[in-house]
């Protein structure tokens, strides 16, 4: 046994109990997809329908909530805020963070679209834990340091004019509630949104119970259930934070479009029935990509309107099942990102800028800074470069598309959604790029384009367009757990090759051979521990990055 991975396993079990998470719901199993993988190996069509009876769960949740006096006052105030001349401002990590980023762009790109409220498009913005970088590179560890959160806010410039929305599925996330203290320390209105029961989180943990039982604090309760995926809180619980928050600031716009908005949760249920009936559409399409990487194909996906809900996705897929991350331009060594994402009609400058509707709002901490907010020496010595130059080293554009096709088993995606008036100048544009792709498919949900793969739902018309994107999510999640089923990435209902990158998720692959070989945490976490070190010593960059998690599993099956 390795005396310094003993010691590390130690050191947390006994001093980092406030991220020992497997209490709350969102990272147990769930019983109706106990025996998920089970359900793909019979069909693929089983497995589609076993992941989507988790999002009825959501349905459940979201007809509480609109009723509900917190809902009411999130509305009212941001109506308000927006009406005084003051900011609306969301903040995430990791899934809810790429959220924010989405409901700050949906809000812009209505202001845009509309010379009406152009005037309203910089009172909305968003704070990503890693800033926009990490909308296409995850900074996992980032999210275990409330400062870093407070740091964001001040550098925001939020005050008493302000309202922020902090949405964090579990409920813990350290640097979301570290902007939750922050803002309300500078007078700003604060709403806490997350996926657990709040009295199960505030007898536990001792960061959530200083913010939920702050009487300044609104806190919208979304718990609705643990993940179709055990701990993937990109699913359900994201799921129900987008149509909760995008609900309430749609009904924002809508007063100021002077328009009726939504039933939202009738218009969610309607979603659902129309994504369950299209279950053998959605199933034929993991099969096609499933396909590909068993090929050792590449996918890329091409769109326009809707990149950012796509990239929401395919980063998400690195950490949640060990999958190689988006690569840079000047990077020849890392392996290549099984899936990626470009725009055929723009370079990459332009995708960001006609997508966020704003100048990239990247993190250039230097080391003194990371010294002045208390982080490990090791972050100080070499900080993440996570500034926007290095964003744009991220080929998202119409550049270098003979980078994605050259294996001979590469697929280009093109990806609509509704209805587009950009469709044939983008059909056109898709053609001439993906001219090098031995194979050439198109999904379209909504709307009336050709396509292979046509996911019929009827989304209403609406300003921001909420129930296109609640619709492109719930695809995107079915299509790409569906797809790491089917690949043999998930066990049961576990996600059995999670990347180990923070604090949380070194909990989560605790429990996760704990659960899955039958040990107690003790010796679990000791075998992860050495595992992480043992795999670390022999990295090779240019291959894949192992998981720690597989080898434990793997060496106990020898």
């Amino acid at each position: 046994m390795s005396e310094n991975a003993y010691r590390q396993a130690m050191e947390f079990i006994e001093n980092e109990k406030q991220f020992h998470l497997g209490f709350l719901p969102t990272e147990q199993s769930s019983p109706l997809t106990k025996h998920l993988d089970g359900e793909f190996a019979a069909s693929c069509v089983d497995g589609v329908r076993c992941l989507q009876r988790v999002d009825r769960n959501v349905l459940d949740m979201a007809k509480r909530i609109f009723r509900s006096g917190e809902f009411a006052e999130l509305v009212e105030t941001g109506r308000k805020t927006i009406a005084d001349g003051g900011k609306i401002v969301f903040s995430g990590c990791g899934a809810t963070g790429r959220l924010s980023i989405l409901l700050e762009c949906m809000w812009r790109d209505c202001c845009f679209r509309n010379e009406s409220v152009k005037q309203y498009a910089d009172q909305v913005f968003s704070i990503m834990t890693g800033g926009d970088y990490a909308l296409v590179r995850s900074v996992e560890f980032f999210e275990d340091y409330q400062e870093f959160g407070r740091r964001q806010v001040r550098d925001m410039g939020m005050n008493e004019n302000d309202m922020l929305v902090a949405i964090t599925e579990g409920g813990e996330t350290s640097s979301v509630l570290g902007t939750v203290d922050e803002a309300l320390r500078r007078g700003s209105r604060v709403f806490l949104m997350f996926n657990n029961p709040a009295d199960l989180l505030a007898e536990h943990l001792e960061r959530s119970r200083k913010a939920i039982r702050n009487p300044k604090v609104c806190v919208l309760d979304l718990h609705c259930g643990p993940m179709a995926l055990a701990g993937s809180t990109r699913m359900q619980a994201t799921t129900s934070e987008q149509l909760v928050a995008g609900g309430a600031l749609e009904i924002i716009m809508c007063g100021l479009l002077k328009q009726t908005p939504l039933d939202y949760a009738a218009a969610f249920e309607t979603l659902l029935g129309e994504l369950e009936a299209a279950a053998p559409v959605i199933a034929s399409y993991i099969d096609f990509e499933a396909d590909i990487y068993r090929r050792k194909g590449k996918i890329t996906y091409f769109a326009d309107d809707f990149l950012l809900d796509i990239f929401t996705d395919t980063t998400e897929r690195s950490p949640t099942f060990m999958l190689p991350p988006f690569r840079k331009k000047d990077d020849k060594v890392s392996p290549p990102p099984w899936a990626f994402v470009k725009n055929p009609m723009r370079t990459t400058p332009e995708v960001w800028e006609n997508g966020m509707h704003r100048p990239l709002r990247c993190l250039d901490w230097t080391p003194e800074d990371y010294k002045r907010m208390g982080a490990p020496e090791a972050i100080q010595r070499n900080p993440p470069q996570i500034c926007a130059a290095e964003l744009l080293k991220f080929e998202v554009g119409m550049e270098s598309p003979e980078e994605r096709c050259g294996s001979g088993e590469d697929a280009a995606v093109l990806v609509t959604v509704g209805w587009q008036g950009s469709y044939p100048l983008l059909q056109k544009a898709f053609e001439r790029i993906s001219g090098g792709f031995r194979h050439k498919r198109k999904l379209a949900v909504g709307g009336d384009c050709d396509a292979d793969f046509k996911i019929a739902v009827s989304c209403g018309a609406s300003p921001l367009r909420l129930m296109e994107h609640m619709a492109v999510k719930l695809v995107l999640n079915t299509a790409s757990t569906g797809i790491m089923v089917v690949l043999g990435r998930v066990t049961g209902n576990w996600m059995s090759w999670v990347d180990v990158t923070n604090k949380k998720l070194m909990d989560r692959g605790i429990r996760l051979i704990s659960e899955i070989g039958g040990l107690d945490y003790k010796e679990s976490c000791i075998r992860l521990f050495e595992a992480v070190e043992e795999l670390g010593r022999n990295r090779i960059p240019a291959e894949e990055k192992p998981s720690a998690v597989q080898y434990v599993l793997n060496s106990m099956k020898k």
